[in-house]
């Protein structure tokens, strides 16, 4: 069955795949414009490009391999899909060369469905600050388009995977739903701030026929959102405890009084007694 399975960066030329690729960009890029700090990261999938609109002064690009050119070199990935991501580093996903708290903001553009998801997330949790931000980008497993992969593989597994083709999509079992996406978060000490579906149209292979239903989506948004093919979650990292610090203002001094002793007092409360 593998070698039936297309993969992410060959699936991202295809029609759908720019499709859901535009949808995403868009999102990733109004989530992250206002989100402020000092250091961001995105790992994997260079395509998308997700810090371009961020404006932190120092941001990465974490990949676990670098592409390759047409000529079979490497390539970069900085200067191929994010040109103006000042740094690109080759990391393992689940093992970050990051100390612990310290970044402001992560980006994982279908990450999680292409690792081990929990070990990604818990290496997320340590190296965001409190108050920290990750973006999550997934394909949903209750949509239109899961349920075109679903009927390709029941057709291959009853012998009539010849008909079928290339798989939709270019996963096998790792679909990650938003209702389990919030469990691993909130197990970690995330709370989700943002959800967003798209992509409602149904599973086309044509550019024509994707524009034809460009319908389905402005409808679909309102009447079932939680069918679109993809989402995107934004999560912050919250800390027991903790709170952020304001402005600290000067305490109002009091103004000094002379001191009285009890003998002058006596003496005073005499002298009014005398007038009287």
């Amino acid at each position: 069955m593998s070698d039936q399975i297309i993969g992410l960066q060959q699936w991202l030329k295809t029609p759908p795949g720019r499709y859901l690729l535009e949808w995403e960009s868009e999102q990733v890029d109004g989530a992250v414009a206002d989100i402020f700090g000092y250091h961001a990261l995105q790992l994997g999938l260079p395509e998308l490009g997700g810090l371009q609109d961020n404006r932190m002064p120092h941001r990465w690009l974490a990949v676990q391999e670098m592409p390759l050119d047409g000529l079979g070199q490497e390539a970069s990935a900085v200067d191929r899909y994010c040109s103006d991501v000042p740094l690109a580093l080759v990391t393992d996903f689940e093992a970050l060369p990051f100390p612990a708290a310290s970044l402001d903001l992560v980006v994982l553009p279908h990450t999680l469905e292409f690792s081990d998801a929990h070990a990604t997330l818990r290496e997320v949790e340590r190296v965001l600050v409190p108050e920290g931000r990750v973006v999550i980008c997934g394909l949903n497993p209750t949509s239109l388009w899961a349920l075109r992969l679903a009927r390709q593989r029941l057709w291959r597994l009853l012998g009539l995977g010849r008909f079928m083709g290339q798989d939709y999509l270019p996963l096998e079992d790792s679909f990650l739903g938003v209702w389990r996406l919030r469990d691993w978060l909130r197990l970690l000490g995330f709370e989700v701030e943002l959800v967003r579906y798209g992509c409602h149209g149904p599973a086309v292979s044509s550019t024509r026929w994707l524009r034809r239903f460009a319908w389905m989506d402005r409808l679909g948004q309102r009447w079932w959102p939680v069918l679109g093919a993809a989402y995107m979650v934004v999560a912050v990292k919250k800390v027991r405890g903790a709170r952020l610090l304001g402005a600290t203002w000067r305490p109002k001094r009091l103004r000094a009084t002379r001191a009285v002793t009890a003998g002058q007092r006596r003496q005073d409360m005499t002298n009014k007694e005398t007038k009287q």
